[in-house]
């Protein structure tokens, strides 16, 4: 029996002085697409998360916004893609920096550790995606629903903490606040490392 074969794609992209990207979208299944947007190595667009790879200053390409508060602004994605194929769900998870839509004023390594708190919050949620999916019981029915459902899930559980922790740490400013965050973060990589090799 063949199945027609669709590929359906998630992103959600953040700046984090704080406006969301566009809502979900879904396509047929396209090479050129799966290429850019779930990148396995490093581009000219995108910086996958991974443990070896800090952010440098040198990532964020963008021109500084003239009309922001901010000193810096990451944006981050946290994708799907996802296909049904002989009647097993197949997935992969994407979890990227943009360079062209990040940039910094004040670049100081304070400046810059917040900012790849950011990108750490989005791996940690990338992992829960993974974590949610491996559980998740395929329903022929009613697997597009189910998975927009988790993924929407994840993403609005992602969305709270990073204006937590902006919040909480004042973007920064409160010093004692920030170091508490980041160490927490660290402990929450911990905590989701064993879904860290997600597909």
């Amino acid at each position: 029996m063949s199945y027609h074969h669709l590929l359906y794609i998630i992103i959600l992209a953040l700046n984090f002085s704080g406006k969301p990207a566009p809502d979900i979208t879904a396509t047929k299944k396209s090479p050129r697409i799966e290429k850019s947007i779930n990148p396995r190595g490093e581009n000219e667009e995108f910086i996958p998360w991974t443990f070896s790879r800090r952010l440098e200053w040198e990532d964020f390409l963008c021109a500084p916004k003239n009309n922001s508060d901010a000193v810096a602004s990451t944006s981050t994605s946290l994708g799907i893609a996802y296909q049904v194929e002989d009647g097993e769900l197949t997935y992969s998870i994407s979890c990227n920096f943009s360079k062209h839509k990040s940039w910094g004023l004040l670049k100081t390594e304070y400046i810059l550790a917040h900012e790849q708190g950011h990108f750490d919050i989005t791996e940690i949620f990338a992992r829960k995606l993974y974590k949610a999916l491996s559980e998740y019981q395929f329903n022929r029915r009613t697997y597009r629903k189910d998975v927009n459902e988790i993924y929407k899930a994840i993403v609005e559980e992602k969305e709270n903490m990073q204006a937590e922790y902006d919040g909480e740490s004042d973007h920064s400013r409160n010093r004692r606040i920030q170091y508490d965050w980041l160490e927490k973060i660290d402990q929450l990589l911990d905590e989701t490392a064993p879904y860290a090799n997600y597909p």
